[in-house]
């Protein structure tokens, strides 16, 4: 049997390379290509566009997708103005991720959303982020750290009824974390099911188990032996993949 094409959503990075300073290189982090592979599916880059017919094109040609990490989420999709800590934004990739989205789920293939994907998620669904940790006005830990990418550094609770604990085997662990952006409200058809020590919400999912949102970077913790169970994230999205 045909190993499932998974799909990518990617980015680019400003080239700074002498010969071609200032080009733009669709990309993505590798981790999430090897977590791919390593689970047992074929990974797919999907470079940004904002012709919907291309994005239509690129989705028919996978059985599952991955909303990977990146740009903030533009808050006016939440009806938020600009506030001063907002980081980069770029509504291009927001449309291309919203319509990924929006047909994947029509589809009925397997989401997961990464960090900025998961968050995209939530704003789809009519959910709000908080800008910046910092706006929360309650105590709140860092959530950016400044570590080796695949060392956990806070604690995670799982609700033991949800899809998430089931995927996972674990109800309690520690994570990675590198967002300054936190989901605030939940959007409609999501259920909440991971909280950091906190209280944030750190990972959501909808009723049949085919959307799950995490804002920890489960790729990156794929190779540590220590947090090898988050294999069982991607191993699940490619199983599902029809």
């Amino acid at each position: 049997m045909d190993k499932p094409i998974i799909g990518i959503s990617g980015s680019v990075i400003i080239d700074h390379d002498k010969a071609f300073y200032g080009s733009n290189r669709s990309y993505v982090n590798e981790n999430y290509v090897e977590a791919v592979i390593k689970n047992g599916g074929v990974p797919f880059i999907m470079p940004v566009s904002d012709n919907d017919e291309v994005i239509e094109a690129q989705l028919a040609h996978v059985q599952g997708l991955i909303l990977s990490g990146g740009h903030d989420v533009d808050p006016t999709l939440y009806n938020e103005k600009p506030q001063p800590a907002l980081g980069d934004i770029w509504p291009k990739r927001d449309h291309f991720d919203e319509l990924l989205l929006k047909l994947a789920e029509k589809r009925g293939i397997p989401v997961l959303g990464i960090c900025r994907g998961a968050q995209l998620i939530n704003v789809a669904h009519g959910g709000s982020c908080f800008q910046d940790q910092s706006y929360r006005d309650q105590e709140t830990q860092e959530h950016v750290q400044d570590i080796v990418a695949s060392q956990p550094t806070h604690g995670m609770r799982v609700d033991k009824d949800s899809k998430l604990a089931a995927i996972l085997g674990k109800t309690t662990f520690d994570v990675n974390t590198f967002h300054h952006q936190i989901l605030k409200e939940i959007g409609t058809g999501l259920k909440p099911c991971a909280y950091a020590n906190d209280g944030i919400c750190e990972g959501f999912e909808n009723a049949s188990g085919t959307v799950i949102g995490v804002q920890w970077h489960p790729e990156m913790m794929c190779s540590n032996p220590d947090t090898a169970f988050m294999n069982n994230l991607f191993r699940y999205v490619i199983e599902q993949a029809k």
